[in-house]
């Protein structure tokens, strides 16, 4: 990611959310005839969670959907053998959509207690409800996906979301519903993408929206494949920056990068590569990343 945060200035332009339609601009902010949203592949959430210990404990919950079905990964820390993969294709998916596993690491007892019973679905690999994801290290509660079960009281531990990547694939629009952060409401984010018919490269441009307003505008894509903008949400400054560089230049095995990232403070300065990589955990911060392949 060092290649794409050294490209960014450090001085964000703050945007102000504007009301839009179709036919208040040119073509280009709108895609016409309209598309239907790319197909999310993969939802990847990072959480921080706090034992009664004062131990803090990373847990990265993976959804996934492939031919076969969909599947759970869930992993503890940075060590790729502190993984549970449950139900990693259709034919188990079917037979074990309640269940528990456990294993021993650095001293503790983790257990892992799933029900996709009654769970649904749409077009994504997350499900949306008649579920639950329950994490037990020492025989203390810390982290509860989902609705849970009725008899199983909230983690005593307090837990926090730390990050949500989504991968996309197909077509040109991008569109996903998430909190920027632990509070606050949930928003409806959209990235289109409008290319041009005459292959100049003049036409392009990329368009985000938050709640149907148009928050970044971006023409001549071609020449400003990477950039940063600031967005005003909910009280908070969020950082918005695209790397596009791949659609163009690497279009076979490249995907478009859109990372929306709150801020602590007014005068924090934009969020640079150590916090990318996951150093400045403490702080508070979210992020929102967006993988965005043209390529189904």
């Amino acid at each position: 990611m060092r290649d794409i945060v050294s490209c960014f200035s450090e001085n964000a332009v703050g945007v102000s959310p504007l009301s839009v339609s179709c036919k208040a601009y040119s073509g280009n902010a709108c895609i016409s005839p309209p598309l239907v949203p790319a197909v999310r592949n993969v939802v990847i959430c990072t959480y921080r969670a706090s034992l009664s210990t004062q131990r803090k404990v990373l847990i990265t919950v993976t959804w996934s959907r492939t031919h076969s079905g969909p599947g759970l990964t869930i992993g503890f820390g940075s060590d790729p053998s502190e993984v549970f993969g449950v139900n990693m294709n259709g034919s188990r998916f079917s037979r074990r959509k309640k269940g528990r596993q456990a294993m021993e690491s650095r001293g503790s007892r983790i257990e892992v207690f799933w029900d996709f019973s009654d769970a649904t679905y749409d077009s994504g690999p997350e499900p949306l409800d008649g579920f639950y994801v329950l994490v037990v290290i020492d025989s203390e509660k810390v982290l509860l996906l989902g609705d849970g079960p009725k008899l199983v009281k909230p983690p005593q531990s307090r837990f926090s979301l730390l990050s949500r990547t989504e991968h996309f694939s197909g077509n040109s629009v991008y569109s996903t519903r998430s909190r920027l952060g632990n509070t606050g409401p949930v928003h409806k984010i959209m990235v289109k993408y409008a290319g041009d018919s005459d292959g100049s490269g003049s036409g392009q441009g990329l368009h985000v929206w938050i709640d149907g307003k148009v928050v970044v505008r971006v023409r001549r894509l071609r020449w400003n494949f990477r950039g940063n903008q600031t967005i005003f949400l909910d009280g908070l400054l969020v950082d918005m920056m695209w790397n596009v560089y791949d659609w163009f230049f690497n279009p076979g095995t490249g995907s478009a990068v859109f990372m929306f990232r709150t801020r602590s403070g007014l005068d924090s300065r934009l969020w640079l590569e150590e916090k990318v990589a996951g150093k400045d955990e403490d702080r508070g911060e979210f992020s929102l990343s967006i993988y965005a392949s043209k390529s189904p």
